[in-house]
């Protein structure tokens, strides 16, 4: 049986990052298998009326109120003292996460998922996107492929115009160039010809929020 993704959304309003991240969640996860709770009615409807599948489940209801036996349920939380691991496919049905928006630093919003009680795994010491968390919850538990296998990018700078640039205070994986690349990155990554997997869209929301920081 395939795992299943649940995304408790934790904001107030569906941001348009959490919007595109989610979107990019959906489109390497099964709707099926794919769910989004604690939404407001609002939020919902934004869901249904996005380019997230419509079978993808979108739920009103917090993940304490879905009836899934704890026991199931993982929740992959920084603070963990243990790393996920290819077994724990085997050990777990639903893999959960908040969908926060980042923070740097990091205000631990996950407490308010671990306080109530699930077991809990981690995906290393740098913080992610929550679509990279997913992401990289996949290849360890259905793809059966090891955390330290994985290619990365901490902090990658994305050039936003000829003059600015934005440095992402997050861990992303790392894929091939396969065109010219309109991101900064280090010498090391240049020479490996390596880019961080990002939402579509999200270069064009960071040029307009860019925009948006000159307006008075």
């Amino acid at each position: 049986m395939a795992p299943k993704y649940i995304i408790e959304h934790m904001e107030d309003n569906l941001h348009e990052w959490c919007l595109l991240e989610y979107y990019h969640i959906a489109t390497f996860i099964h709707p099926s298998n794919l769910y989004f709770t604690n939404l407001s009615m609002i939020a919902e409807t934004s869901f249904k009326n996005s380019e997230i599948p419509k079978e993808t489940n979108f739920i009103t209801e917090n993940i304490i109120n879905m009836n899934v036996p704890m026991d199931k349920i993982c929740l992959l939380d920084p603070a963990s003292n243990q790393v996920l691991e290819p077994t724990d496919g085997d050990a777990f049905e639903y893999f959960l996460f908040g969908g926060i928006l980042g923070d740097d630093p990091p205000r631990d919003r996950t407490s308010e998922l671990r306080r109530l009680g699930f077991t809990t795994r981690n995906l290393g010491a740098m913080q992610m996107t929550t679509d990279t968390a997913v992401h990289v919850t996949k290849r360890i538990v259905d793809d059966r492929v090891p955390i330290n296998q994985i290619p990365y990018i901490d902090f990658p700078e994305i050039k936003i115009s000829k003059t600015e640039s934005v440095i992402m205070p997050f861990r992303y994986i790392a894929i091939p160039d396969s065109h010219k690349s309109t991101l900064q990155t280090t010498d090391n990554e240049m020479k490996q010809n390596i880019v961080p997997l990002l939402p579509s869209g999200m270069i064009d929301l960071l040029k307009k929020d860019g925009d948006m920081a000159f307006e008075f």
